[in-house]
């Protein structure tokens, strides 16, 4: 079952890349609105576009986990690559707050999820014990998008202008997912049986979920303000604009490693056990590190920890699900915990700007929000270790 082969990973890691990595721009998108072609509105408006995108990105979690577990990738990954595609394309030819709340918000980003879910599901099959190595070489494929398509669309906008930054953006993406689209496949073959609301709700009834779950909720309260936000509050602590977009690619960047390193030790140590520390440490870099800091070297190593400790999050929340789930049903389930994160995606941005606004243009409320609801998050994943083992040390779990 264990395949570390390239021809296994490499489809799924791409349409991480085109899908979760795109999202990862949020940031970037964020600040341009704020002084483009939406600069009559107001941060916490513009955060809807953004976080719409997160929010739709986990939402379609339940069905589309349960169609990839029944029918396999293909028929998401198709459906999704036209979505996404299109939704940039119109994206380009946006003039108006509603179009890109249409076009980026919502159809690029119905067709992100399809794209996301269908590799998630179809590498989850694929390995059990070394689960969380695998699921973070995967999951990395949207840190690398999110350095990549940083600094690619920032050089373009100023050489080609935003219409043809998006299309250019999108035949890149076109390209990645014709290739993805004949070579994602699953271990297991398709299951065609009919679905049932309960097969939804069945996972809320295990205690263990719950806990893991709502571990997920609130830590994704705190997971993308930094994201959405690191540029402006870059710019506002008086780094120049040239030098601050690069905090997203720097944050990314470190996330490549903090996806792929805590999943190798959690296959080993104990992926719960990984988890609790890492979104520990996460809560303290916010607190300790992004409040207080006020220098350009501060700022940046505040991304770079950032990314490198968050990151762990993205890697680890799917292993978790897959290391209490069986295989055949891994797909919804992991859904079913998205599609609760995906209510905290969609409020903390405009959260967010709300409490900027509230601190007449300071970040400070912002970043105790965001260290905060970290912290929870840390408590209940503590909880679901000690559901499983007590109050043992020294256990691998």
């Amino acid at each position: 079952m264990e395949d570390f082969r390239l021809g296994v990973w490499w489809p799924d890691h791409s349409c991480v890349f085109v899908s979760f990595g795109w999202v990862n721009c949020i940031g970037l998108f964020q600040t341009y609105y704020e002084t483009h072609q939406l600069k009559g509105y107001s941060a916490s408006t513009i955060a809807w576009i953004t976080s719409f995108e997160v929010f739709i990105m986990f939402l379609g979690g339940p069905i589309l986990g349960k169609i990839c577990d029944v029918h396999g990738p293909r028929y998401p990954l198709l459906i999704g690559t036209f979505m996404h595609v299109f939704g940039l394309m119109m994206t380009s030819l946006c003039k108006e707050y509603y179009q890109f709340l249409l076009a980026q918000g919502i159809c690029s980003s119905i067709g992100a999820s399809c794209i996301f879910y269908a590799a998630l599901g179809a590498s989850s099959t694929w390995f059990s014990r070394k689960a969380g190595l695998a699921i973070g070489i995967v999951a990395s494929g949207s840190s690398l998008g999110g350095v990549v398509f940083p600094i690619m669309i920032n050089k373009l906008l100023s050489e080609i202008g935003f219409a043809w930054t998006m299309r250019t953006s999108a035949f890149i993406i076109l390209g990645l997912l014709a290739v993805a689209n004949v070579t994602v496949r699953t271990r297991l073959p398709p299951n065609p049986k009919p679905g049932s609301p309960k097969d939804l709700l069945m996972p809320f009834t295990e205690p263990l979920f719950c806990l893991t779950a709502m571990g997920a909720f609130l830590f994704s309260f705190g997971l993308f303000p930094p994201i959405n936000y690191v540029i402006s509050e870059a710019v506002y602590r008086g780094m120049g604009y040239d030098l601050a977009l690069y905090m997203l690619p720097i944050l990314n960047g470190a996330s490549l490693f903090g996806r792929i390193i805590p999943g190798a030790l959690g296959d080993k140590v104990g992926r719960y056990n990984c988890m609790v520390i890492m979104t520990g440490l996460t809560a303290v870099v916010v607190l300790a590190i992004w409040i207080p800091v006020t220098t350009n070297a501060g700022i940046i190593l505040f991304a770079a920890a950032f990314g490198l400790t968050s990151g762990a999050f993205i890697s680890l929340a799917p292993a978790l699900i897959t290391q209490i789930s069986d295989v055949s049903k891994v797909g919804v389930r992991i859904g079913a915990m998205y599609a609760v994160t995906s209510v905290a995606n969609l409020t903390s941005n405009p959260i967010g700007g709300g409490l900027i606004s509230a601190w007449d243009g300071r970040y400070t409320g912002l970043m105790v929000f965001c260290g905060v609801m970290e912290a929870a998050g840390m408590l209940f994943f503590l909880a679901a270790r000690i559901y499983q083992t007590g109050f043992r040390v020294a256990v691998v779990v």
